[in-house]
């Protein structure tokens, strides 16, 4: 049976087939850091694909706890599902064939697919676009790293202030034929000290928009509820007592964060 890439599933229903689905691996994406498998996940006629992360294959890191990655992935889309902003594809932790890890729904990019984030030269950036850093190739050109000011990633951009994200790069970005933007790879946030390290450095400063200052207090009430109850099954009390702080302070600035100064502001690679 071949997966079926052009329908969208309702969140419910995706849910559904993550969890109940039997799950066949197709392969091995090499470029990841962690073991990350592509796979077709089938239940009652319906055929998907996802990735999956099992815990088994986390490489330890020296800041994190090892075997916690995969509920930090999982952490993210609970928070992204709480924003109503659509951020993070429908993930869930569950057994697989290589034991317990984040199962997340595959999304398909249109071919057509422009991306919002990357390296322009420096002295043509798009109209319309943020630089966030400079930068020289190997023939010492000078670019610039920069993305869309588009409302999508600044969405995106405050996610991962909630989140503590240490690594939102370019490549992290998806562009599905919904027409919004997705972000994937989480299992390196909510850490409790600021580690935000992210490309979306664009609007540094500036006001948040309206819409975020109505999402963010929703979020914090949230937090003391149900989000809290489901995040503290996959976070320590104190990571899940910070997501709360992070958005208190963020409403008390009311303005989006700055990079940090004791910490590298920009992944590498960046994309």
């Amino acid at each position: 049976m071949t997966a079926e890439p052009t329908a969208v599933l309702a969140e419910a229903d995706a849910l559904e087939l993550l969890g109940r689905g039997a799950i066949e691996i197709e392969g091995r994406l090499v470029d990841a850091s962690n073991t990350t498998l592509r796979a077709e996940i089938s239940l009652g006629g319906l055929t998907r694909r996802c990735v999956y992360k099992p815990v088994r294959g986390e490489r330890p890191l020296w800041d994190f706890p090892d075997g916690t990655l995969a509920g930090r992935e999982v952490s993210a889309y609970l928070v992204s599902r709480a924003t109503g902003w659509d951020l993070v594809p429908p993930t869930i932790l569950r057994d697989g064939p290589l034991g317990p890890g984040a199962l997340q729904l595959w999304i398909d990019e249109p071919s057509e697919a422009e991306g919002l984030i990357g390296f322009v030269p420096a002295y043509d950036v798009p109209e319309g676009w943020l630089p966030v850093a400079a930068a020289r190739d190997d023939d010492g050109d000078a670019y610039a790293l920069a993305h869309a000011d588009d409302p999508r990633l600044a969405r995106l951009a405050i996610f991962d202030a909630v989140i503590n994200n240490a690594d939102r790069k370019g490549g992290h970005v998806l562009y599905p034929s919904t027409g919004g933007v997705h972000g994937v790879d989480h299992g390196v946030s909510f850490h409790v000290e600021n580690k935000l390290r992210t490309v979306l450095w664009g609007w540094t400063g500036k006001p948040l928009p309206g819409e975020a200052v109505e999402v963010l207090t929703k979020l914090g009430a949230d937090l003391a509820g149900p989000l809290g109850e489901a995040l503290d099954e996959h976070l320590t009390i104190s990571e899940v007592q910070h997501v709360g702080l992070r958005v208190k302070r963020l409403l008390r600035a009311a303005r989006f964060p700055q990079p940090p100064t004791d910490w590298p502001a920009i992944p590498w690679p960046p994309m």
